[in-house]
């Protein structure tokens, strides 16, 4: 039996009844500000604590309205059950909050592998003051969002300064890596969760618009990353990018280093040698950077690294340049293939600089079925005596 032709949808019909794309939430409340206003009222799905292992990480979060959806906690039956409880919190005019525990087994129909807790809120627009205070709070450095379930309703608080509480000052003074929200499930009826609220994501400062630096850029929008995308060339930058993007046109582009941030990571793939050079020579001689990466063969880069040498930079400095830049076992030279090959290997070195979060999906096997507790085995469980995969 001959199987059925598919045939492809037409763009007019995407148009009209396709989804829009999904993206991660990246900074969310300037995303729950304007969905607020365009909708009115949303709730917020946080995945507050994980046990084991969970498709996202802590504090990856969500907002749901009537109008769509806006993130993701890591897709499958546990952000379908998060949203149908959302949309339900939607409805409500009673209780503003709620927390729900998960077991990420058989009761999802997802293999023993961890348990979270979901923190949900529901905001109205009489909201956007704090959470103007919470942006403007964030932008000026650590600071920590407290919402506390009471029995009347919800309790927030905007937190800068020490002296309110132990949780709340070891959160202003963690690392941000380190500072992930705790849930607690408190006395008097009281369950509160604290979150940190300046940015969490590490900078990547990007020099170049050129082939492979649009195609870079359109990969690390969407990566764990706050990307600064610089170019001389006003002409090759696009007029309209994600709020998450900060663009740069700047005649000099070595001049714009003064802006960046200690401990920011680089790449470097303009159009012009002698920039890639300046550029390098400026960023190793700050010191102040996580990682530099320079588009090129292994000729340009011993050309590069002999003129830094002569230039009186250091042994120890200039092995800091990394160049040629992406992955190996990647032939194409395709600019959206060199992209992924120099996207994965940041992806790479940021996981190496990251400290192990507790919980993690390398955590026990042994821990993560007794944290699962279902009665009877699902697929992915190991038989008896089998070794764990």
């Amino acid at each position: 039996m001959n199987a059925p032709a598919l045939t492809p949808r037409s763009t007019a019909a995407v148009a009209q009844h396709g989804a829009a794309w999904l993206s991660p939430l990246l900074d969310w409340p300037p995303a729950l500000m304007r969905s607020l206003r365009r909708d009115g009222v949303v709730v917020r799905i946080v995945l507050a604590a994980v046990r084991g292992s969970a498709p996202r990480e802590p504090g990856a979060s969500m907002l749901v309205s009537d109008c769509g959806i806006e993130g993701t906690i890591g897709g499958g039956q546990l952000e379908w059950q998060a949203v149908a409880a959302a949309r339900i919190l939607l409805s409500q005019q009673t209780a503003p909050a709620r927390t729900q525990r998960l077991v990420l087994a058989a009761e999802l129909g997802q293999c023993c592998g961890g348990v979270v807790e979901l923190w949900m809120e529901r905001y109205t627009r009489a909201d956007l003051d704090l959470l103007r205070a919470a942006c403007e709070a964030a932008r000026r450095g650590p600071a920590v969002l407290r919402s506390t379930i009471t029995r009347t309703g919800i309790e927030r608080q905007v937190i800068c300064e020490f002296g309110r509480g132990s949780e709340t000052d070891l959160l202003l003074r963690s690392l941000r890596v380190h500072a992930t929200p705790r849930l607690n499930h408190a006395v008097s009826d009281q369950t509160s969760l604290l979150e940190r609220l300046d940015d969490a994501l590490p900078p990547l400062w990007l020099f170049g618009a050129g082939y492979v630096g649009q195609a870079l850029a359109r990969i690390a929008m969407e990566l764990p990353l706050q990307l600064t995308w610089i170019d001389s060339r006003l002409q090759l930058l696009p007029a309209q990018c994600s709020d998450s993007v900060r663009i740069i046109h700047s005649a000099d582009p070595v001049a714009s280093l003064e802006a960046a941030p200690s401990g920011a990571r680089y790449v470097v793939l303009t159009h012009s040698h002698a920039l890639d050079y300046a550029l390098c020579r400026a960023i190793l001689a700050r010191g102040d950077f996580a990682w530099l990466g320079l588009i090129g063969s292994k000729s340009k880069a011993a050309r590069f690294r002999l003129r830094l040498s002569r230039d009186g930079l250091s042994g120890e400095s200039i092995a800091r340049l990394v160049c040629p830049i992406g992955i190996g076992g990647i032939a194409s030279k395709w600019p959206a293939a060199i992209a992924v090959g120099v996207a994965a290997q940041l992806m790479q070195q940021l996981s190496a600089s990251r400290p192990q979060a507790a919980g993690a999906d390398n955590a026990d096997p042994a821990d993560a079925r007794q944290a699962c507790g279902a009665a009877s085995r699902c697929e992915s469980c190991p038989s008896p005596g089998a070794p764990d995969p």
